[in-house]
Formats: structure tokens, sequence, C-alpha cells
């Protein structure tokens, strides 16, 4: 590999570390595509690549998240706790699971979660609850921990099984149903995708399906890309990273959808 492959290669982890910093979604959209194709390695190490710079990234912009008060595990715990199983149970098939038409699905949910937040952005403080929210109404504290049980097995194993989507779908289970500030749900689901992502890069390292020297040249622009971009999303109004998140969210889905037609 030459020396422009690794500058590349530094390059690619600062932009996945400015995603992760402002809308707590993992980079595996950028690396996996691009190890594929440009350094040749396979898709199952390119995914386990992409968890093992996830969990570098996540820790990075958690950390700074944290120390602007933006973190709070009270709730998000649950999810953490069974995104663990998720991740592993999710590791172990995915050599053996097709995605079907998931990715486009997942996408047009995106699509349609950013719409909503860019609506939302523009609302009136008064108007700017979060009607889904609402529509997700725990009378009981134990339905929204089980709820939150669920969610979590969930993300967990479409993380190990496609290395994607985790960071994302935390995001909007703590946004929609346990009505965190974005602020807050980004700094909270960053902190647990770094312990979905951790689950799940064991579970591929234990299958040789890491390539740690890309790993930490990629992890290297992540730590430096998580710290730029933190300490803008920390500092940026609710609605301002409302837009952000939300246009993030529609370009991702839009990308994810039209991949799936592609093929």
């Amino acid at each position: 590999m030459n020396l422009a492959l690794y500058l590349l290669a530094i390059v690619i982890g600062v932009i996945t570390g400015g995603i992760t910093s402002l809308i707590g979604a993992s980079g595996v959209m950028i690396i996996v595509p691009i190890l594929t194709m440009l350094f040749k390695v396979s898709v199952h190490t390119a995914i386990g690549t992409s968890l093992f710079v996830d969990v570098i990234a996540s820790l990075t912009v958690s950390y700074s998240y944290y120390k602007n008060g933006n973190i709070e595990l009270k709730s998000g715990i649950w999810i953490a706790l069974t995104s663990i199983i998720g991740a592993q149970l999710g590791a172990s098939f995915a050599s053996k699971m097709g995605e079907g038409n998931l990715s486009s699905s997942f996408g047009i949910v995106l699509v349609l979660a950013g719409l909503s937040m860019v609506r939302k952005s523009y609302k009136e403080k008064k108007d700017s609850s979060d009607t889904l929210s609402k529509l997700v109404n725990f009378k009981k504290e134990w339905q929204k921990i089980l709820s939150a049980l669920v969610i979590g097995l969930g993300i967990g194993i479409l993380s190990g099984i496609f290395g994607a989507g985790g960071g994302v779908m935390i995001l909007l289970a703590l946004i929609v149903l346990m009505s965190f500030p974005l602020h807050k749900a980004i700094g909270t689901s960053t902190l647990i995708m770094a312990i979905t992502a951790l689950s799940s890069t064991v579970g591929y390292g234990v299958r040789g399906n890491i390539d740690f020297v890309l790993g930490s040249l990629l992890s290297v622009g992540a730590v430096v890309g998580g710290i730029i971009g933190s300490r803008y999303a920390n500092k940026v109004n609710e609605k301002t990273l409302q837009k952000v998140v939300g246009i993030c969210f529609m370009a991702m889905g839009i990308i994810m959808t039209a991949i799936e037609i592609i093929k």
C-alpha cells in the first residue's frame, strides 16, 4: 500500500469522525465501499474494520459531549445492555444472512425522519415538542424499559450483521421513544454505539476479519474529525443542529435506497 492510500485512509477517517460527531451515525457507509473498492479488502473485513473505527470515533465524540453535559444513560443504558447481546448474535449470523430489502427500507425511514426534523426546526418553540413521542406514550416505567430492551436487541443484531444503522437507530429511539433533546440524544447514542460496536468488533476480530493497519490509520483521522465536529455540534443551537441532522439523514437515506435499487 503506497503513501497516497495511507493518506486517503486518514482523510476518510476524518470524514467518518465528523459524521459521527454531528449525527451520531456509523461511518460504515463511507468506510466499507472505499475499503472494498480501493483497498481491495473483503466485505467482512471491511465491516469488521469499520466497526473497529466506530469504537474509536464514538468514544472520542461521546467524551466531548460528556464534557458539555450532553450524555444521559439513565434511560439509554437499557438499549446498551441488549444491544451488546444483539451485536454478538448479528456478528455470528453475518455470513449466513442476506440484507434483502432492509437497506432500502431503512433508507426510506431515514428520509422521512430527516424531513420531520427539518420541518420541526422551522416550527415555533411552543409547537416544537416531539409529536412522535406523544404517540408512543408509556404510562408505566417498565413499559419504557421493556421497549428499550427490545429496541437495543434489534439495533445490536443489525449492527453486528451489517456494521451499519446502529448509531442512527439509537439516536431515533432516544428522540422518539425517550424524548431526549437532540444534543443529549447524539451524545448518548454515540456512547451506546461505542459499546455496541465494541461487542461486534470482538466478534469480527475473533474470526480474523479486521485489518488493524487500515483501522489504525482510519482511527487517527476519526479522532481528529470527531474532536473538530464535536466542538461545532455542541456550540450550535438545537434548531440549527436539527436542520444539519435532518439533511444528513435524508442524504444517507437516499444513498442507501439508491444503492439497493442499483443492485
